[in-house]
C-alpha cells in the first residue's frame, strides 16, 4: 500500500519551494526601499538656549555646516542674529585693523578674527577677536591637532551693542575664571569702551595715562586712544599705535619673546 505524504498546512496554506523563492525576492526588494537615515538628521541641530556640555555642543555644530556662528557660554548656547554695518561690523573691522598692525609689527605675536576658543568643557566663544602670544614663544594657549584654540588667548575684545550684552556678564565671568588677562569690551551704542586686566583672579578697570591712551599691560606698546576710537578717527588711532610699537618697551618685549 502507497503512503501519500500529506501538507501539514491547509490547502489554502500550502506552500511550493516556488512560493518561497518568490516570497524571499519580495524582502529583498523591500528592505532596499528602505533608505538609511541620513546621519545629520539623528544629530538635534543647536537651538538657542540649549544647555549641553563642549563636546555634544561642537558635535550638533558639526552637523550644521551652513551654520556661521554659535557659542557655548557657561553651558548654555548662544546663536546670534544677522550682524548690522554700524553698530557692529564697522568697529569690527576697525579693530582688526589696530591689533593687526600690531601684530605685523611683533613677531611671536598672533591676531584672530573670530575664531573658537575651548576654554574649559562649558563654554567654546567664538569672540570677535584674540590678540595671543604663540605656543612657539612661550604662551599660555596653544593650537590643537584640529586646529582650534585650546586655553585662554592673553587679550580677548568683543563687540557689544550695549552694556546689558551677553559680553559683560557671563562671558567676562568665562573668561576671568578661565585666565584671560586683559578683556576688552567696545560698547558701541553706549559709546563706550571697556579695558579689563586680571589681577589675583579678578578684572580691574585699565587706567587710562595723562593723554587719555589706554596701554595694554600684556602686550607693551599696545596703545589705544580711545575717544579717537569712538569718534572714528583712525587716523589718530593708528598714529598713536605706531608711536607703541616704534617705543624701547615693545622692542624689548619682541626680544624677549625671541629668547622663548
Amino acid at each position: 500500500m502507497t503512503i501519500r505524504q500529506r501538507s501539514l498546512l491547509p490547502p489554502a496554506l500550502s506552500l511550493t519551494f516556488a512560493d518561497f523563492g518568490r516570497i524571499g525576492i519580495g524582502l529583498l526588494l523591500a528592505a532596499a526601499m528602505v533608505k538609511t537615515p541620513n546621519q545629520h538628521l539623528t544629530i538635534p541641530p543647536l537651538e538657542n538656549g540649549d544647555r549641553l556640555n563642549r563636546y555634544e555642543f561642537e558635535r550638533r555644530y558639526n552637523a550644521m555646516p551652513n551654520l556661521k556662528k554659535a557659542e557655548l557660554i557657561e553651558g548654555i548656547v548662544y546663536m546670534p542674529a544677522a550682524l548690522r554695518f554700524k553698530s557692529h561690523g564697522q568697529p569690527h573691522g576697525r579693530i582688526m585693523s589696530w591689533l593687526g598692525i600690531y601684530e605685523a609689527m611683533t613677531p611671536g605675536v598672533a591676531v584672530g578674527d573670530n575664531p573658537t576658543v575651548r576654554l574649559d568643557l562649558d563654554n567654546e566663544p567664538q569672540p570677535d577677536a584674540v590678540l595671543l602670544i604663540t605656543p612657539e614663544a612661550g604662551g599660555q594657549a596653544r593650537l590643537s591637532d584640529d586646529d582650534y584654540i585650546e586655553g585662554a588667548p592673553e587679550l580677548i575684545v568683543e563687540i557689544a551693542a550695549s552694556s546689558t550684552a551677553i559680553d559683560l556678564h557671563a562671558k567676562k565671568q568665562a573668561y576671568r575664571r578661565n585666565g584671560v588677562k586683559e578683556y576688552i569690551v567696545w560698547q558701541v551704542l553706549d559709546q563706550k569702551l571697556s579695558w579689563f586686566y586680571l589681577e589675583e583672579g579678578e578684572y580691574l578697570d585699565l587706567p587710562a595715562d595723562s593723554d587719555g591712551i589706554l596701554r595694554s599691560r600684556v602686550f607693551p606698546g599696545l596703545c589705544l586712544a580711545v575717544t579717537e576710537l569712538l569718534n572714528g578717527n583712525m587716523q589718530q588711532v593708528l598714529a598713536v599705535l605706531q608711536e607703541g610699537v616704534q617705543s624701547d618697551v615693545h622692542a624689548a618685549f619682541v626680544e624677549s619673546l625671541a629668547t622663548e
